[in-house]
């Protein structure tokens, strides 16, 4: 029985895990999993190191996901104010977005967001049109490459966890 619960969990961290390509917070809810599996079972092999040490990852994956885009933005000529349009755009896209293609939508949704985010700002700060969709195609770039760390980190906090959880 213990193995199918083990099962179901990991399982139910997986799913977590994919909710972080929709802007959800799915690094910072897996923690919070593993922290109740860990309570329910405190013969559980991971103590204090390994929980320092996942959520030591799940911020350095936030901290991408965010400085990413704005690296984007900025690498490829954008303005301070552009990169904050490409970060409100991706929120905006991702909410926007959620209820078309069972959700892919959202990702679709955040990196189509930061473009125009940014593309508005660059626009609107009477930059000319080559070099606002030149910023505006490195915050998105940036948005896609914080979304792969994210993921990717995300990734790793769960193939940290198996061997805790697993009996």
């Amino acid at each position: 029985m213990s193995i199918v619960l083990a099962i179901l969990f990991i399982l139910l961290l997986l799913v977590c895990w994919g909710t972080v390509f929709f802007n959800l917070p799915g690094n910072w809810i897996n923690i919070l999993l593993l922290a109740i599996w860990k309570w329910i079972h405190p013969e559980m092999p991971g103590g204090w190191w390994f929980f320092i040490g996942i959520l030591v990852l799940a911020a350095v994956a936030e901290s991408l996901e965010f400085f990413s885009q704005v690296w984007g933005s900025r690498r490829y000529g954008g303005s301070k104010k552009a990169s904050w349009g490409a970060l409100i755009g991706a929120i905006l896209g991702a909410i926007l977005g959620a209820p078309f293609l069972f959700g892919v939508g959202a990702v679709l949704g955040a990196i189509l967001g930061a473009f125009a985010g940014s593309l508005i700002l660059e626009l609107a700060s009477g930059r000319d049109l080559g070099e606002a969709l030149r910023a505006s195609k490195g915050a998105m770039y940036g948005r896609v490459l914080g979304f792969v760390a994210k993921g990717g980190l995300g990734m790793v906090i769960i193939a940290w966890s198996v061997p805790k959880v697993w009996p």
